[in-house]
């Protein structure tokens, strides 16, 4: 049966031989009018908003670039000026720094002027104290030494040195023969 069939199929006349390769001229052109017409509905419709699409995209990215290059010269800036912020914040510091130092170093030299003055005061008054104390204790002794010096002078006399006058001027001369005799000591 198979080969009556193929028989047959060579033996039709009207028939030209189907090449495989290339469709019918009917089918071409029933192709080629949807596909006009659907070509011309994209390029009216639907091509314009997918370029609108693209255009609008296109902007988003480029402003967004502007955007961040704006945004990073800004940040820029910032660290620039933080930078220059810094910068003076640290020699505003050492300037304070300095400043207290200084200040340090003259209330030290002040404190110790008003201590080497108190300490001269100190040793002056106390020198002035001593001073006095020790006039009182000169003043105590020669009292003392003078009435025992005529004491023992009435004993030796036998007699009575009841006169002040008399026995301050005979004080006085002991104590100058004293004074004479400490000095010649010396």
């Amino acid at each position: 049966m198979t080969n009556t069939f193929l028989l047959a199929a060579e033996q039709l006349p009207l028939e030209k031989p189907v090449n495989p390769l290339l469709p019918p001229l009917y089918d071409v052109v029933w192709s080629l009018i949807p596909f006009v017409i659907i070509l011309l509905v994209f390029w009216k419709f639907v091509l314009p908003k997918f370029q609108e699409v693209l255009n609008q995209r296109e902007d988003q990215i480029e402003g967004g670039m502007q955007r961040a290059e704006a945004a990073q010269a800004e940040a820029q800036a910032a660290l620039e000026k933080y930078n220059a912020q810094l910068a003076e914040a640290r020699t505003e510091a050492a300037q304070i720094r300095d400043d207290a130092r200084n200040q340090g170093q003259k209330i030290i030299a002040d404190m110790k002027a008003q201590a080497t003055e108190e300490s001269a005061r100190i040793v002056e008054s106390g020198n002035k104290q001593l001073e006095a104390q020790r006039s009182a204790v000169v003043s105590d002794l020669r009292k003392e030494m003078g009435e025992n010096s005529i004491s023992l002078a009435e004993r030796l006399l036998g007699e009575q040195l009841s006169d002040d006058v008399k026995r301050s001027g005979t004080i006085d001369n002991f104590l100058a023969d004293l004074d004479s005799v400490g000095t010649s000591r010396k």
